[in-house]
């Protein structure tokens, strides 16, 4: 069962002539993460979203384990019986020991099977289980961390599994391939190599330990990484028990893999082993049927939040909603890693540019970072109510309104509009507005923050001096919570709230993906993430121009912190110029790059790896023949057609047209598409499937496919990233080609 062939894991090249051909029937594979039906982090995404191309390819020979959680349990799984009798017979050996492992499916799509292992059952074999993880693997695991005893008790339980699910296979031994995610499952995967197990394994890591550790605290990170003493920086941060359970775990896999290549670059340094393949991030895209449908809902969610900015900014709503930009940033709430120091020094930058200039534009930057509060706070649901209340008396005074206009024209008479209103109802209308006068600006923080005196966010707010009064075009507001639809104050959930913003901004210093970047594409909003990002780092590698598609990268590898903030300023300055049909135009742009991240493509990556990681674990029924990444080389997305071929140092990409242009002028979106798919398809290049035939360019930019017309089209243009390039609105005019 040979693989045809390997392929770069710098570029989708192998993927598109790549045969993987490959029989599972006598194969089987198991997933491990600690985030099986167990929402913590990014993994679950990863997991959930790649569930459904996992069962099409493997079928019913696919299986996820991760921990028994009750409240998980009962809203995401169904449990049934075991349909493989191996399976059934290991878990009632194992649950006759002593353990409780649950069998169900996973309520997600795709329905893979999940078995689950309560770790609490069998809390009491721990010291037992941390003294032979010392003995075999000279790992100790010190008692106060909870988190690391649980991984032992996971990774021990796991091990159980396989290796009683290998013994219980009578007949006809199956290949198992066991693929682990994270040092939280690694464990189980060093007990497989240690037990000897028949057992083929993987290893991702999504973040290293010891780099989300050193990043957090404020050192020149990935320009020192061949600098690090890793054993005195890990147990300076009391995690080297950690450290030595994550390392020991890649050292021990068949293949090592991560999700991008800023972080195989970290991981070489920090764990001392380069990543075998790459594994990008993929998501599930939904692809609509025209247009302008995800433009629709943009328009649809973009309403819904502006009725939330109504009641929040009532008494102060002097600036025009139709003229307001919506940026956000979201994630986990760390404070440098997620750069909001630095999007927050850029918004007052952005305020002050805006302000001088007398832009009649304003930005409302909101900051989704769960953080501990205690509740709404008090003056935000007042603005909420007081909206309400408007609303309700104007729909009040229309309906008498229009009931005395219709009987009216019911006589055959024009209307008196002196006498439509009544005393009564101008009386009502007042005390509407006198309930909307307010002595305070607009609270920057929704709810009642516990540590508000030292929250990081908060401070730097006070420092700059945003506290959204009316002289500043730049408000903020800060949502410290996950968001919903059930919420009281802002009922909305994290995918509609994307939808109805303009930008995502994400200037992460540390991000090995980044999630939220990727799925802003595939809604089709405009993004900024860094050179740093795992996410930034793959669009520039397949993307000629990514900020003509609305993907803007910001460097943070190669500039100081001041200066990668005025190259931020300038990307927002530079955003806040376009008219709303160039906004229009990006949009559909970004969204057609949707394709480059669905997990039919980046999921090739996972096949690969298990084949390999098989080849390597039975090399005498399975066979690979590697290949140097070096070597390869890999497709790029042109610019899009309608941008000018000869780029120049004082142009830049964003959607911008000659001022002379009617912003209402009819823009034939399908018309660009199909430059562009002609663009990216160059004659005589080979199709696969739905894989987009992206332009075949060569690691230093020349063109090795396609015509001469778009070999000028396909050139790497001059990335801007001074204030000069990018503030001035009419630096670059662009004029659609016909």
């Amino acid at each position: 069962m040979p693989l045809a062939r390997s392929f770069s894991v710098t570029s989708l090249t192998g993927l598109e002539d790549w045969d993987d051909d490959l029989n599972l029937e006598n194969s089987m594979l198991f997933e491990v993460a600690w985030e099986v039906a167990n929402k913590v982090g990014g993994i679950y995404t990863v997991i959930q979203t790649k569930a459904k191309i996992t069962t099409d390819e493997w079928g019913e020979n696919y299986f996820l384990i991760g921990p028994y959680f009750e409240h998980n349990v009962r809203t995401q799984v169904e449990l049934i019986e075991p349909p493989h009798p191996a399976i059934k017979r290991t878990l009632d050996s194992m649950n006759s020991k002593g353990c409780k492992v649950y069998f169900g499916r996973w309520l997600i799509e795709g329905s893979p099977y999940v078995i689950l292992i309560d770790i609490a059952a069998t809390a009491w074999s721990l010291d037992r289980w941390k003294t032979e993880l010392w003995d075999s693997c000279a790992i100790g695991i010190p008692w106060y961390d909870r988190e690391a005893n649980d991984a032992v008790l996971f990774g021990f339980l796991t091990a159980w599994f396989l290796g009683e699910f290998a013994a219980q296979c009578e007949d006809e031994k199956p290949f198992i391939l066991a693929h682990f995610h994270e040092w939280l499952a690694g464990v189980g995967l060093c007990l497989c190599r240690v037990r000897k197990l028949p057992v083929a394994t993987i290893f991702t890591t999504h973040a290293t330990l010891l780099g989300r550790y050193l990043c957090a605290g404020s050192v020149d990170f990935y320009n020192n990484l061949q600098t690090f003493n890793v054993d005195k920086e890990a147990g300076d941060r009391q995690i080297y028990h950690r450290y030595c359970m994550e390392r020991a775990a890649v050292q021990c896999s068949h293949v090592f893999t991560t999700v991008s290549q800023i972080t195989a670059i970290e991981a070489e340094h920090l764990l001392k082993r380069k990543p075998d393949v790459v594994t990008p991030n993929g998501l599930n895209v939904k692809k609509f049927s025209a247009m302008h449908e995800f433009q629709n809902l943009h328009a649809q969610s973009k309403n819904r939040i502006q009725e939330f900015i109504r009641g929040h900014f009532y008494g102060h709503l002097d600036f025009n909603l139709d003229k307001t930009l919506f940026f956000f940033i979201a994630g986990r709430y760390e404070f440098s890693n997620k750069g909001a120091d630095i999007f927050l020094e850029a918004l007052a930058r952005l305020n002050y540019l805006l302000r001088v200039n007398q832009s009649d534009t304003t930005i409302v930057a909101f900051f989704i970072m769960p953080a501990r509060t205690n509740n709404f706070n008090v003056e935000t649901l007042k603005g909420q109510a007081v909206r309400k209340q408007l609303w309700d008396t104007a729909n009040s005074v229309k309906e008498k309104f229009g009931k005395k206009l219709y009987e009216s024209l019911l006589v055959g008479n024009l209307p008196d509009m002196n006498k439509m209103l009544d005393k009564e109802d101008f009386t009502m209308m007042k005390r509407a507005i006198f309930a909307t006068q307010r002595h305070s600006f607009p609270p920057i923080c929704t709810h009642n923050m516990l540590d508000d005196s030292t929250d990081s966010i908060l401070n730097t707010i006070r420092r700059i001096g945003l506290f959204n009064s009316s002289a500043d075009r730049v408000k903020v507001i800060f949502h410290p919570e996950f968001l919903s639809s059930t919420s009281p104050l802002l009922p909305v959930d994290y995918e509609e709230f994307v939808r109805g913003c303009h930008l995502g901004v994400f200037p992460s210093y540390y991000e090995p993906w980044g999630y939220t970047p990727a799925e802003c594409t595939v809604m089709g909003i405009p993004s900024i993430s860094t050179n740093l990002s795992g996410f930034g780092c793959f669009m520039e590698e397949h993307i000629a121009d990514p900020s003509a598609y609305g993907i803007y990268i910001l460097d943070r590898r190669f500039r100081s912190v001041d200066d990668s903030c005025t190259q931020l300023t300038s990307f927002l300055y530079s955003f806040c110029q376009q008219t709303r049909r160039q906004r229009i135009i990006q949009r559909n742009r970004t969204e057609r790059l949707s394709d480059l991240l669905d997990w039919k493509y980046l999921g090739r990556y996972y096949m690969y790896a298990r084949h390999m990681s098989l080849a390597k674990a039975f090399p005498d029924n399975f066979t690979y023949e590697p290949h140097e990444p070096t070597t390869a080389q890999g497709f790029r997305y042109p610019r899009p057609a309608s941008v000018p071929p000869s780029p120049s140092l004082s142009r830049h990409s964003s959607p911008h047209h000659s001022e002379t242009e009617d912003d209402d002028e009819r823009y034939d979106e399908e018309e660009e598409a199909e430059k562009d798919r002609q663009n990216i398809k160059p004659p005589g290049m080979a199709s696969v499937g739905p894989v987009p035939e992206w332009h075949k360019r060569s690691k230093k930019g020349s063109v090795d496919a396609g015509n001469s017309n778009n070999a000028s089209n396909a050139s790497t243009p001059t990335n801007p990233s001074s204030p000069s390039d990018l503030s001035s609105p009419t630096s670059s005019l662009i004029e659609e080609r016909n």
